[in-house]
């Protein structure tokens, strides 16, 4: 088990920064720090991502028996995707950090100069993810090892597949970063992200709760009344970050799809725009692949 969790200890950290000094060293990318650091924390999201979910479809279909039915997998991966959780809180930070520093960003007016500084404005900002992680590895590690005493790898199966949606937030991030947002790719990536994240994390629980009603023979309403409260507790301070993140993402696909069509309107002339600017209303100024007026809100990608 130990060896498990050192394994996931190494390859994360290790991947990004396998990543890193590949884009910043390959000959015709040689991409800057700040750059090669972000896209380096999307692409090991996106590849934990895709083993979770790997992961998950391989327990789930092996389960006939919901609640007894047991698979090696699911332990094995909770420990070795545990450092995960971890390293992510720093490479959420290193991400923020080097946003904070690109001229023209929105923030670099009151960008924090120290890194102690710029630490406290990041757990201000992403307070709810750190949390999420936060709770990942002190509480949700836990349960799912030790307290479920084997039961239940269908359900944990299930929770796996919920990271499907993780890379089509990822690659918004990366579009948006490199000034996309008007390309076809950017338009149906969002279509996707959207679609994926209702589908695998806002019905997952409503899904759980069907399942373990048609297992049990209770009608679908009657399972919350069924089932023990901490489970219901549990399920709902899961479910409400995810919802929260829903809602940004509809925000965001609102802000891309009007601005599509704002974007067949007129531009306002050099006149207009000195004059907005003497009235103290500077027009956006992209720089290094970031927008003043982002179309996507930064989401979770766990």
């Amino acid at each position: 088990m130990l060896a498990i969790l050192a394994a996931g200890s190494i390859f994360f950290p290790g991947l990004f920064l396998l990543s890193k000094q590949c884009l910043k060293t390959i000959p015709g990318l040689r991409w800057s720090e700040g750059d090669a650091v972000i896209v380096s924390a999307r692409l090991v999201s996106s590849i934990q991502a895709v083993m979770a979910s790997s992961a998950g479809y391989i327990i789930a279909s092996s389960c006939e028996d919901i609640i007894e039915d047991q698979h090696w997998l699911t332990s094995s991966y909770i420990m070795f995707a545990v450092p995960y959780f971890v390293y992510d809180i720093y490479a959420m930070f290193m991400c923020y950090w080097y946003k904070l520093r690109v001229k023209g960003h929105e923030e670099a007016s009151a960008a924090p100069q120290h890194m102690s500084s710029a630490l406290t404005s990041y757990l201000r900002r992403e307070f709810l993810m750190v949390l999420h992680h936060v709770v990942m590895v002190t509480v949700c590690f836990p349960v799912s090892v030790f307290w479920r005493q084997g039961k239940g790898d269908y359900f944990q199966g299930i929770m796996f597949m919920a990271e499907l949606s993780t890379p089509s937030v990822c690659l918004g991030k990366i579009l948006i970063q490199y000034k996309q947002q008007h390309t076809l790719l950017h338009k149906v990536n969002g279509a996707l992200m959207l679609i994926t994240f209702f589908i695998c994390r806002v019905l997952l629980f409503p899904y759980l709760y069907y399942v373990y009603g048609r297992y049990a023979s209770i009608p679908f309403h009657m399972v919350p009344l069924t089932v023990p409260w901490h489970c219901n507790l549990g399920a709902a301070l899961l479910m409400a970050p995810q919802l929260y993140w829903f809602s940004l993402i509809c925000r965001g696909a609102l802000r891309l799809f009007m601005g599509t069509s704002r974007s067949q309107r007129p531009h306002p002339t050099a006149a207009a725009a000195k004059e907005l600017q003497r009235d103290g209303n500077t027009l956006p100024q992209p720089a290094n692949g970031y927008s003043t007026l982002p179309t996507e809100p930064e989401l979770a990608t766990h």
